[in-house]
């Protein structure tokens, strides 16, 4: 993987704001549309709670709750570079170590917390 590149995993909580409101376990969108960003960020909340503490894997979690495709992979996004991702989703990844979690992160899909995994 080319110096440049980060590679990492992510959980999408979709709400009211996203850009788009369906997501393949919410293909009318129905939940999306009633989740506030309030709980969606309350949601991600305890879910990254329970990865630090070790009761559930990141990648379990990602299969079962995200909202993005990378669901179907543990939330893997693959290798990607700048200017591929949404600024803040970028940002955050260049800034976390390999392994670390990051805060909850605010882009126009919805809410995140991104694992950096290369």
């Amino acid at each position: 993987m080319s110096s440049n590149k980060v590679r990492a995993s992510h959980i999408l909580i979709k709400h009211q704001g996203s850009r788009r409101k369906a997501s393949w376990k919410d293909p009318e969108g129905q939940v999306i549309m009633n989740t506030t960003r309030d709980s969606a960020v309350a949601q991600l909340k305890s879910l990254k709670e329970e990865i630090a503490s070790g009761t559930a894997k990141f990648e379990d979690i990602a299969s079962r709750y995200s909202d993005c495709s990378s669901a179907k992979r543990g939330g893997d996004l693959g290798p990607f570079g700048r200017g591929q991702m949404q600024k803040p989703f970028e940002e955050a990844t260049y800034a976390l170590k390999v392994g670390e979690i990051s805060d909850i992160i605010d882009t126009d899909s919805g809410v995140h917390i991104i694992m950096r995994t290369g």
